[in-house]
Order: structure tokens, then sequence, then C-alpha cells
């Protein structure tokens, strides 16, 4: 029986969650300053898309003179981008 060329996506996961499972055991559990500033982290991943959303949508409505048309939907398109952001960065560790 010959290998796949690329393993089972299962087996792949399951080796990843052995590795950090053994990572685990030998460094010990994260420090509280370590998870507060990795919450901080993904507070800022979040956040700092959504000003300059903000940001742009304030200018381009004092440039074109167009009240909040801009503003409101940049604001939600940084809020999506943060939150697809944060997201990645979460699954990646």
């Amino acid at each position: 029986m010959t290998e796949p060329k690329e393993k089972d996506k299962l087996l792949h996961e399951a080796e990843r969650r052995q590795e950090r499972h053994k990572t685990r055991l030998r460094e010990g559990e994260p420090s509280v300053a370590r998870r507060l500033a990795q919450i901080g982290v993904l507070g800022w991943i979040i956040v700092l898309p959504m000003l300059a959303g903000i940001f742009i949508g304030r200018w381009m409505d004092g440039t074109f003179h167009s009240g909040v048309f801009w503003t409101a939907p940049l604001l939600f398109l940084g809020l999506g981008v943060g939150c697809w952001a944060a997201w990645k960065w979460m699954n990646s560790a």
C-alpha cells in the first residue's frame, strides 16, 4: 500500500495537538501576564482596523460633504477585517 502524497487533515490536526501538548508539558502553563498580553493584542487587532475605517470615512465625508455616508460602512468593514484577523491570529497558534 502506498502512502498518500498529502496527510489526512484529521491526522495532521491530531499531530499538531500532540506537539502542542508536549510543548505545554515541557514549558508549563503561560503566566497570567502573558495571557493578559495576548488579550490586549487581540483587542488591538480588532480595534485598529475599526479606527482606520472611521478615520478614512470621516476624511471622505468631509471631502465629499456626505454626512456619515462613508464613515458607517467603513467602520463596519474595519470591524469585519479586525474580527477576521483576530480569528486567523487565534487559530494560527
